[in-house]
């Protein structure tokens, strides 16, 4: 049965992990095991010495060039230790991603149109690693300078399995985890490893499955079949979506995820099921795109503008800052800041009503 072809992310991220990435993946656990087993106190400089090899591989020496001074221009801002200039950084170089003449000069460097949107979609990526250890610098003292050195950023960008699409970890967390040294045992993480590779392989067959039998994103694409649907259908049709968003991120982030626990690290939890979420509010604290991107605008946007623990406009401030730059960071497109408006309209609504119903009239009353 052929499958469901517009789905770009999907076919995309196979594609490339079957021709290279789960190959790299592979290469990774190997040198991360024997670096365990080997020499522990060396096993941040052997993955981010393997992560730059891997990087020059797919990327080419001029895509490897670029992240590297991507690095270097936010490690030298972060020097003035200013929180608004790291940001003025960030935002700078996210935007010359979207340069035409830049675009157009980047194309050129690759023979195929998927190598230069691996290219863009590292970068984009890339940012965030870049902005949170900026910022993670700019919030601690000269005495931690040891911890926020220019290679242990290095570490922090280009580790491997984090490498091209997430998940995030801030870069505290990443060091704090990198630095303890645990007793390894080969027997526990063999079992870890085999435990996690069946997990992955049931989400991937269902996954495959779902874009093979049920044609959700062709059915989206075309005008006619979704005017002659009932309101019913059209439901049906939005929760298939999405329940195939999540299962389509439990393969892409899973991988990485397993690959964090056999390196020691804590990765981040994956998601709950969408069909077990009622709340606007948990749908975006545990949903699949808060894994990347919304972990990082919680932790360095709506927490640093004062988050729900400001006024009322210091809130509502804070939360429409959130979604703008979740918006703006994944192309800025104006369908993205429709899309933006709405998820903030909702949060805040929910928001209000529990304010309301929190109210001892209210619950009296109720």
């Amino acid at each position: 049965i052929p499958q469901d072809p517009m789905d770009f992310e999907w076919s995309y991220w196979i594609e490339w992990g079957r021709e290279r990435i789960l190959w790299l993946l592979a290469g990774h656990l190997l040198v991360s095991q024997v670096s365990r087993l080997l020499v522990e106190k060396y096993k941040p400089w052997c993955l981010m010495v393997y992560g730059m090899a891997a990087c020059w591989l797919l990327l080419g020496i001029k895509g490897f060039a670029v992240i590297l001074l991507h690095a270097a221009i936010s490690f030298a801002v972060a020097q003035f230790r200013l929180s608004l200039l790291t940001w003025l950084s960030s935002l700078i170089l996210l935007s010359t991603l979207h340069i035409p003449a830049v675009e157009e000069a980047k194309r050129k460097w690759y023979d195929t149109e998927n190598e230069y949107y691996l290219l863009l979609f590292t970068l984009s990526v890339r940012g965030l690693f870049c902005t949170s250890f900026s910022l993670e610098y700019c919030w601690h003292g000269p005495a931690q300078k040891s911890c926020h050195s220019f290679l242990w950023m290095l570490a922090y960008v280009f580790y491997y399995p984090t490498f091209h699409n997430g998940p995030l970890m801030n870069f505290d967390e990443f060091s704090k985890q990198m630095r303890r040294q645990e007793t390894f045992s080969l027997k526990t993480n063999l079992g870890i490893l085999i435990v996690g590779v069946i997990r992955i392989l049931f989400w991937w067959c269902l996954a495959e499955l779902m874009i093979h039998l049920m044609y959700i994103h062709a059915l989206y694409s075309s005008a006619p079949p979704l005017e002659a649907a009932s309101y019913w259908a059209l439901g049906g049709l939005a929760l298939a979506q999405v329940l195939f968003f999540y299962v389509k991120y439990l393969v892409l982030y899973g991988i990485p995820a397993l690959l964090l626990q056999m390196d020691g690290l804590k990765p981040p939890a994956l998601p709950c099921c969408v069909s077990l979420t009622h709340s606007f509010t948990k749908m975006w604290r545990s949903s699949l795109i808060t894994l990347l991107i919304c972990r990082f605008a919680y932790r360095y946007i709506y927490v640093p503008m004062g988050g729900s623990q400001s006024s009322l406009l210091g809130m509502l401030f804070s939360t429409a800052l959130t979604f703008a730059f979740v918006s703006y960071w994944h192309g800025g497109q104006s369908y993205l800041w429709y899309w933006g408006v709405f998820n903030w309209l909702g949060v805040i609504v929910e928001n209000g009503i529990k304010r309301i119903l929190s109210i001892s009239l209210i619950q009296d009353w109720i």
